[in-house]
């Protein structure tokens, strides 16, 4: 079983605990569109992703020296959204660090997809950024097909049959559905607001993660282990849920 989430706007710049990360496998790709982004300027980048001037001048900064090893350290260290909030990555073990090396994917607008030790630098280039390339006119466009033949040789690699999507849509939207070789099963997450289930994003992106380290940590392979999960309180719910969309729900605290 695979399990790919997606990265953060927030991201811990601290010195690496463990510096010499992996090489990335699209290192060659992001090379490309960090020199595309190169000649973008502080303001092109702040419209490009909707972002404030402040950090559309910082992103311009970050690609004049991509490459050069300013920053870099490995994606699990470098990412500090809700997710990882939830994947609480510093208190796996070594032996869980290994198997989610193996397992766990994280997608990328820059990287394309990245191992938990791949080594990347400071960045933002968020997957729907319509950036052109000379690959079209968004980075949809230049991933195409890479992503999900890249996870088909990971699922090769590791005799993986489920790939967990605990990604979002815009991430997700990246993998193309055509070529990938695996059954996807996308976790809901819901909390009971007033009597009804509700959908609410922090939440909802910081179950991902635990999800994802809840995979990890129990090695699971088949997916109706999943409806074991029951970390911050969620249940499954079979009345709610398709065998590719199990459903959890949270009760009001």
């Amino acid at each position: 079983m695979l399990v790919v989430v997606s990265p953060a706007k927030r991201l811990d710049e601290k010195p690496a605990k463990a510096p010499n990360g992996t090489r990335p496998v699209f290192q060659d790709q992001a090379e490309i569109l960090a020199e595309t982004a190169r000649h973008l300027s502080g303001k092109d980048l702040e419209r490009l992703m909707h972002i404030s001037p402040s950090l559309g001048a910082l992103n311009a900064e970050r690609f004049k020296v991509f490459g050069s090893g300013a920053g870099e350290k490995p994606a699990i260290e470098m990412f500090a959204g809700d997710t990882y909030a939830g994947l609480d990555a510093a208190s796996l073990d070594d032996d869980e660090l290994r198997y989610a090396q193996d397992h766990l994917c994280i997608l990328s607008g820059l990287y394309g997809l990245l191992r938990p030790q791949d080594q990347i630098a400071p960045h933002r280039l968020e997957m729907g950024t319509r950036m052109k390339t000379m690959r079209g006119k968004n980075l949809y466009e230049f991933w195409s097909d890479r992503i999900a033949n890249a996870l088909n040789r990971r699922a090769d690699e590791t005799s993986s049959k489920i790939l967990v999507n605990c990604a979002s849509v815009e991430y997700f939207s990246a993998v193309d559905a055509d070529a990938l070789d695996l059954q996807v099963v996308t976790p809901q997450f819901l909390e009971m607001r007033a009597g009804a289930p509700k959908v609410v994003s922090f939440f909802a992106k910081k179950a991902r993660g635990a999800m994802a380290r809840f995979i990890v940590q129990n090695r699971l392979r088949d997916p109706d282990d999943l409806m074991s999960f029951d970390l911050g309180g969620y249940r499954f719910q079979p009345g709610m849920s398709t065998p590719d969309r199990p459903v959890f729900l949270r009760d009001e605290s």
